[in-house]
């Protein structure tokens, strides 16, 4: 009389055992292979030339020093654009945030249109800053569209210097405008893309509670949107603090700003470990402002922790 062997089948379970580890395995390891391209990509062309500006700022030939900090302090034009471009950046973004609420809002409420508005709202994004500089350069010179324009009307008898030197006022007005058209569309991205994740159901009961559109945007949609807000308000402040094409192109050398003077300081004056310097202050100026934001726009879970 034979009997089976029923221990023969343990090498199957251990087998199976086994694949479904590997399985596991490569399933952990699938989201950094994904994560992998954009990570070299981000180390070769950000994080190293970061910390090769770092050291051009704070080494010399002797070691590691603060002489080229102290020159960028004592430059002459380093007060005007560390002044012009924090001023810069307190007109952009109520400007830009306020538009784009509003723009995002129209798109999100479907009226009839809202899709060729989105459309048209969205066309500065095709454009380089480059570009956008020159199209705003040809409104505002001499005998660029507007001044055409104004004389046509006869509410100019001769066309009127907008981009001068000596009109610091208008410069910084033409490079704000300029920079308001082009990139205030990132931000009505941002926040349409915030405002599909809002559940209906919060809208719906403050639509039941007879609230008005003040009520909500201010009690209900602007909370929820939070998040995207945090993301806007860190995109558009570290590229306001960055903005130098636009200005170039509408300015010159009349374009006082930080980014403006580090470029000037590396092609100009020949000297790239002031421009590092000016360059390390603006990164310093983007993480401040960052986790400034992060802090000041922190949910009530986070404040509880």
């Amino acid at each position: 009389m034979s009997t089976s062997r029923l221990p023969e089948a343990v090498p199957v379970a251990s087998g199976g055992a086994e694949v479904a580890r590997r399985v596991r395995r490569r399933v952990q390891l699938t989201p950094y292979l994904l994560l992998l391209p954009s990570t070299i990509f981000l180390l070769v062309f950000f994080a190293y030339p970061m910390v090769q500006s770092f050291g051009l700022a704070f080494r010399g030939d002797g070691g590691w020093t603060l002489k080229y900090f102290a020159t960028m302090v004592h430059d002459v034009a380093f007060a005007p654009a560390l002044r012009t471009t924090i001023v810069l950046i307190l007109i952009l973004l109520p400007v830009q945030f306020t538009l784009a609420l509003a723009m995002a809002l129209v798109v999100q409420a479907r009226l009839r249109g809202s899709g060729l508005l989105l459309y048209i709202y969205s066309i500065p994004l095709g454009i380089s800053e480059l570009a956008a500089g020159i199209v705003w350069f040809a409104i505002f010179t001499d005998r660029g569209y507007l001044n055409t324009l104004l004389t046509q009307l006869g509410v100019l008898s001769k066309p009127f210097v907008f981009l001068s030197y000596q009109n610091t006022g208008w410069l910084l007005g033409a490079i704000v405008l300029a920079e308001v058209w082009r990139a205030t569309a990132i931000v009505m991205v941002i926040l349409v893309a915030g405002l599909q994740s809002i559940p209906h159901e919060f809208l719906e009961a403050a639509d039941v509670f007879g609230a008005t559109l003040w009520d909500k945007t201010w009690r209900v949609i602007l909370p929820l949107l939070r998040p995207s807000l945090q993301v806007a308000l860190v995109l558009r402040t570290i590229l306001a603090l960055q903005v130098f094409a636009v200005a170039m192109a509408v300015a010159g050398q009349g374009a006082t700003l930080l980014a403006a003077e580090a470029y000037r300081w590396y092609n100009a004056y020949r000297n790239p470990n002031v421009a590092a310097a000016y360059a390390s202050l603006i990164m310093l100026l983007s993480i401040a402002s960052t986790a400034l934001y992060l802090w000041g726009l922190r949910t009530p879970e986070e404040q509880a922790l």
